[in-house]
């Protein structure tokens, strides 16, 4: 592999480090939120819980979760990818 590609692949990496990292901050502000929802839901009188306003709180957590996971997910696969380019610029 010739200098040129290196470097093209050397600023590749580093642009998907920095979207990696600006994941990871979302993904924490998610966790962040959900446990938030989490707590407000687990502070209702068991009666509120199972209202119309706990539902919909209960259902915004398994929502938020489900945003987390996938956020998860999508970190991994910067990760593989970030390894693939440092296996590729060897």
């Amino acid at each position: 592999m010739n200098n040129d590609r290196r470097k093209s692949i050397s600023k590749l990496h580093d642009e998907l480090d920095t979207l990696k990292s600006a994941l990871e901050d979302l993904r924490d502000q998610i966790d962040t939120l959900k446990g938030e929802e989490e707590d407000g839901f687990n502070n209702l009188p068991e009666g509120l819980q199972q209202a119309e306003r706990g539902q919909a709180m209960e259902e915004a957590t398994n929502q938020l979760q489900t945003a987390y996971d996938a956020a998860d997910s999508a970190v991994s696969s910067l990760d593989e990818a970030l390894t693939a380019l440092d296996d590729a610029g060897v």
